[in-house]
C-alpha cells in the first residue's frame, strides 16, 4: 500500500517527515553520519531485508540527504555519503537521542555525547543562535510565518500553550 505524501502540505515537520519519516531512513542517517558509507555496513549494522535497504538508500539520495557515489567499477559498488542536508540533520538526530535516553532508557543512556575536549557529557538541547538562550515557553512560541496560508494562521491563532512548551 503506498503511504500518503505530505510533500505539499505547508508545515516544514510534515514536509521533513515526508523525506525522512520512516524510522529506516532515520536509522540510516544515524549511521551514515557516523559514518557508515556502504551496503552492506548499513545492513549489517541495520538488520534491515536487502529490498527494504535499497528503496530507502534510493530515496534519501532523492530527497537529497545522502549522494550515491560509484568507488569499484567491476563489480559495480556504490557509497552513500551525508550531503549537506544529510549533515543538517544531525541536530534532529541528537535531539531524538536526548529525548529516549531521558524518556525510554530506565537502564541509562546507551550512546551520548562528550566534548571532545573535556571528555564530559554533553546537554542536549534547542537554543536560539542569536542569544543562546533555550527555545521554551513562555519566552518562545510558534507562530505563522510570511509563507503561512490561511489554515496555519488559524491553527496558530487558536493554540493552547503547554507550561514549557515551544
Amino acid at each position: 500500500m503506498r503511504r500518503k505524501s505530505l510533500q505539499k502540505m505547508h508545515c516544514p515537520i510534515a514536509r521533513s517527515l515526508d523525506r525522512v519519516g520512516e524510522w529506516w531512513s532515520i536509522l540510516i542517517l544515524r549511521d551514515a553520519l557516523h559514518g557508515y558509507t556502504r551496503f552492506e555496513e548499513f545492513r549489517e549494522s541495520l538488520g534491515v531485508a536487502p529490498n527494504i535497504l535499497a528503496v530507502r538508500l534510493a530515496r534519501l539520495v532523492e530527497a537529497g540527504f545522502l549522494e550515491k557515489r560509484q568507488y569499484s567499477a567491476h563489480p559495480p559498488r556504490h557509497e552513500y555519503v551525508p550531503t549537506e542536508r544529510g549533515r543538517d540533520f544531525r541536530p534532529v538526530l541528537l535531539s531524538l537521542m536526548a529525548f529516549g535516553n531521558r524518556h525510554f532508557a530506565p537502564e541509562g543512556a546507551m550512546v551520548h555525547v562528550v566534548d571532545t575536549r573535556t571528555g564530559e557529557p554533553a546537554d542536549i538541547g534547542v537554543f536560539d543562535r542569536a542569544t543562546g538562550r533555550p527555545i521554551a515557553a513562555p519566552d518562545y512560541a510558534m507562530v505563522p510565518g510570511p509563507a503561512a496560508n490561511a489554515r496555519i494562521r488559524k491553527r496558530y491563532a487558536r493554540r493552547k500553550v503547554e507550561a514549557g512548551a515551544a
